[in-house]
């Protein structure tokens, strides 16, 4: 089975006035972290390890921050997105492991709970993800929160080609229902809503 490594980099200012989330988890805290999103400093490494490991671009690529779509939006948005792309390639997770560096708030002791909601987000045991803190001794980053992430793929097996189909299956359908809408189930009515003449197939030669 082939293998994929990808590796994620985000940091984010603490600022006040806005909540701190971190790996889809609220923190209490006197600040959070200023971004275009919710600077979800986690979320947004673990979006570019994935999209990274499947040469798929970076988080900037798919949501830039000068769209104001993002404003604000919640991180889970942009790692949905990368969860997508390591399917339609064909991947699944093996397992994540990341470092947090900052010098506040202490992630120790939420450590566990910062495991479970990246995993719950993932769609994998929380056994599979690695949460870590580092201060920034020396780095004159105490403002500053840093997250280093790498990702472990396996490969499923099936084609780059099935999996793209496969995730375009959806539009097929509503393609299909379109199409059967108006030539194949409701042939007393047009495209247009107008009434037509209903005819009858042995008529045809």
């Amino acid at each position: 089975m082939g293998m994929r490594i990808g590796y994620g980099f985000d940091s984010h200012a603490f600022k006040a006035g806005v909540p701190l989330v971190i790996g889809g988890l609220a923190i209490e805290h006197p600040e959070g972290l200023a971004g275009h999103s919710d600077g979800d400093v986690l979320l947004h490494a673990i979006t570019d390890a994935l999209l990274g490991a499947v040469s798929a671009g970076d988080i900037g690529t798919f949501f830039p921050p000068s769209d104001p779509r993002w404003k604000g939006a919640a991180s889970s948005v942009f790692l949905k997105t990368a969860l997508e792309e390591v399917a339609t390639a064909g991947y699944k997770i093996v397992n994540i492991d990341s470092v947090l560096v900052m010098a506040k708030p202490k992630i120790v002791p939420i450590a566990g709970e910062l495991r479970e909601s990246v995993a719950a987000l993932l769609g994998v045991q929380p056994g599979e993800v690695g949460i870590k803190a580092k201060t920034p001794e020396g780095l004159n980053q105490d403002n500053v929160a840093v997250a280093h992430v790498t990702v472990l793929l396996e490969s499923l097996g099936i084609p780059e080609s099935v999996g793209a189909m496969v995730a375009v299956a959806d539009v097929d359908d509503e393609i299909d229902v379109v199409v059967k809408g108006l030539v194949g189930e409701t042939r007393g009515v047009s495209a247009l809503g107008r009434k037509v003449t209903p005819f009858d197939t042995d008529d045809l030669t």
